[in-house]
């Protein structure tokens, strides 16, 4: 799939044949008049309950779909969700966002919204133009925000700008806002020290782009499980990818350099785990034998790898439906006696992802 850096992408969760019905149609129809037709439609109480079954069931023989347009014009809503997603290059290569992306549009047609996506690289003037235009030029009703950052500016945007957003992750911006989130801090504390009582004692560990605020919690749960079994400093060394599986690989031929050489390595994210599989095989290393690797998030290329990877599980297309409810949710709040919007029964979430441990994982060689 190929997205623009910059051009957006409507995905519409309705379509409609090109003879457009109208009203008129559908009155001359039923011998009503257009009025009549039109309150119908609305589901008003003063049209008989037969004659409103009877013309929903004809508007739907003939095609007719209601002027949208019109309709947002008089609620003042675009019917439109924003999806930003801050990757580098026009190809939408991660399964990671593909596995997202179809949460989030599932659950967009759903509940009737479309989606308006685009890609942009992270941190670049061509990502705050495109939260400009959504917000200052109304182009969605709220906005999701993905791999959140320290100090996120993104998220601090949206909220001086009052507009409806919600993030799959945290900040540390000290603002409140709703998010779902992986625990990434006790995940990787979970995989980690799965390797530890493997037998493992020499660990490399590819970290995510320093930026992002799950590199930091995952960087934190793997050095504090080295340092509550007792291993020295050196015990774990640290090489950076940027998420891609090339950078894994890159990252694991280095880390397979040194001396002594890792017997477990762990990456922040399973496309680079991939690329250090890769990386192993091609120094002619058994992964699972000569070398135990793992991962985070359970892409589904993760299961069918050679051999399976050992990962820790986020359910990505679960959560993007979630944080789409939440969303919409939000904007359709109604608005309570005080005119202030009622908060969602749902707000912040944090989930604790799962162990699952395949055959890229197992004892150091030469254990018992």
């Amino acid at each position: 799939m190929r997205l623009s850096e910059t051009f957006w992408i409507l995905i519409s969760s309705s379509t409609a044949g090109s003879m457009r019905v109208t009203l008129k149609d559908l009155a001359k129809k039923l011998g009503l008049s257009v009025t009549t037709v039109s309150r119908a439609l609305a589901g008003y109480d003063d049209v008989a309950e037969n004659t409103r079954r009877r013309v929903r069931q004809t508007a739907q023989e003939m095609g007719y779909y209601p002027n949208i347009t019109a309709q947002q014009l008089r609620r003042q809503r675009t019917d439109t969700l924003a999806f930003v997603i801050p990757t580098h290059g026009p190809r939408l290569s991660d399964p990671f966002f593909s596995e997202l992306l179809a949460g989030i549009g599932n659950e967009a047609g759903r509940h009737r919204f479309d989606l308006l996506v685009s890609t942009q690289p992270p941190d670049s003037e061509a990502e705050r133009e495109a939260y400009r235009r959504i917000v200052h030029g109304r182009r969605a009703d709220g906005a999701l925000v993905v791999r959140t950052r320290q100090k996120d500016e993104r998220i601090r945007f949206l909220s001086e700008q009052g507009f409806p957003f919600v993030a799959f992750g945290r900040s540390d911006l000290g603002i409140e806002f709703p998010y779902v989130d992986e625990d990434s801090y006790t995940g990787m504390r979970l995989l980690a020290q799965h390797m530890v009582d493997l037998g493992h004692r020499h660990f490399g560990f590819i970290s995510a782009p320093a930026g992002l605020l799950f590199c930091r919690l995952r960087l934190d749960g793997y050095r504090s499980v080295l340092q509550a079994n007792g291993f020295p400093a050196n015990g774990g060394l640290v090489v950076s990818g940027d998420l891609a599986q090339r950078s894994g690989f890159r990252a694991a031929q280095e880390l397979l350099g040194r001396t002594p050489r890792p017997t477990a390595i762990i990456a922040c994210n399973d496309l680079m785990a991939l690329g250090a599989m890769s990386a192993a095989q091609k120094m002619g290393l058994t992964v699972g034998r000569d070398l135990s690797v793992g991962g985070f998030d359970d892409i589904p290329l993760a299961e069918h790898a050679h051999p399976p990877l050992t990962t820790m599980r986020q359910p990505i297309y679960e959560i993007g439906q979630r944080i789409t409810r939440m969303l919409v949710q939000l904007i359709q709040v109604p608005r309570g006696l005080s005119g202030e919007e009622e908060a969602p029964a749902e707000r912040q979430v944090l989930l604790t992802p799962q162990l699952i441990v395949r055959e890229s994982s197992g004892p150091p060689p030469g254990s018992a």
